[in-house]
C-alpha cells in the first residue's frame, strides 16, 4: 500500500480525526454505548454524537485505487454489466478502498476481483456483518475483505439488504473460505445467505430466538455469579445516564 493510504490524519490526542464533510448521518447515539434502557454504566449519559457512514469519494482516488477501480470496471463492461448498476458508491476512507455493491451483483462482482489477472484477489478472509437501525432500508450490511497475494493489495466489499428482507447471495461458491464466516454472520445478525450448502446456526443454539449481535437486541436479564459476587442482569444495573 502506498505512503499516502497508510497516513491517517489524527489529532493532537493521536486519535483518528473526525470524518470531513459529505458523510451520510444515519442516527444520532447517546451516551457512551447508545443504550436507552438504564444500560449505559459509564457515567458519559451526557455525550452526544451523530452516526454517519463515509460519503462516495471522488477521482482521482489516489495510488493504485485508480488501477483497481478502472480494471474492475472495464471488467464489467466486458460482461456487459453497466459498473454503475453493480457499484453504488465507491469510497476511500482510513486509508481503505470499499466498493458499495448492489446485493444483486455481489457474486459476479467477486469472480471478477478473483478472476481478472490485472485483479486477482484470491482470498477473502471472511465476512463481517453490522447493524445500522437507523439507516432505513439498509440496515443490515456485510462487508467482506478481499486479499490480492499477487499484487499485495487489499479491498473491501460492502452490500446492505433491509430488515424486512435480509437475503445476500452466498460467496462461498466463489470463496469456500466464507461457508463458516457466513454461517457465523447468520447467526449472530440474521442475515440470510442464498445458496449457501449449509446456512445453520454455528454459535448459538438451534433454538435460539433472535440474533444477539444487532443492536437492539436485549441485554439479557440473566443475572451472572461471578467468584461467589452476583453480578445484577444488564437491565438492572445501575445507569449514571
Amino acid at each position: 500500500m502506498s505512503e499516502s493510504h497508510n497516513h491517517e490524519e489524527r489529532d493532537g490526542n493521536g486519535v483518528p480525526a473526525p470524518r470531513g464533510e459529505g458523510g451520510e448521518v444515519i442516527g444520532v447515539r447517546r451516551g457512551m454505548f447508545g443504550a436507552d434502557n438504564g444500560g449505559d454504566t459509564s457515567g458519559y449519559g451526557g455525550l452526544v454524537r451523530t452516526v454517519a457512514l463515509p460519503g462516495a469519494a471522488s477521482r482521482p482516488y489516489g495510488g493504485w485505487f485508480d488501477e483497481v477501480a478502472d480494471e474492475l470496471e472495464g471488467a464489467l463492461e466486458e460482461q456487459d454489466l453497466l459498473p454503475a448498476n453493480a457499484i453504488e458508491k465507491t469510497v476511500v476512507d482510513r486509508g481503505e478502498l470499499t466498493f458499495h455493491i448492489a446485493r444483486e451483483h455481489l457474486v459476479q462482482v467477486a469472480r471478477t476481483l478473483r478472476d481478472d489477472p490485472a485483479l486477482r484477489f484470491e482470498l477473502c478472509t471472511g465476512v463481517s456483518g453490522v447493524h445500522y437501525p437507523g439507516d432505513k432500508g439498509r440496515e443490515l450490511h456485510a462487508v467482506y475483505h478481499l486479499r490480492s497475494i499477487t499484487h499485495g493489495r487489499l479491498v473491501r466489499l460492502e452490500v446492505s439488504a433491509p430488515d424486512s428482507d435480509p437475503h445476500v447471495p452466498s460467496l462461498v461458491p466463489v470463496y469456500p473460505t466464507n461457508d463458516w464466516h457466513e454461517r457465523e454472520t447468520y447467526d449472530f445478525f440474521g442475515l440470510v445467505f442464498d445458496g449457501h450448502p449449509a446456512l445453520t446456526r454455528i454459535m448459538m443454539p438451534d433454538d435460539w430466538q433472535g440474533f444477539p449481535q444487532r443492536k437492539d437486541y436485549p441485554l439479557g436479564g440473566i443475572a451472572v455469579e461471578y467468584k461467589g459476587a452476583q453480578i445484577p442482569a444488564p437491565d438492572q444495573r445501575r445507569s449514571y445516564s
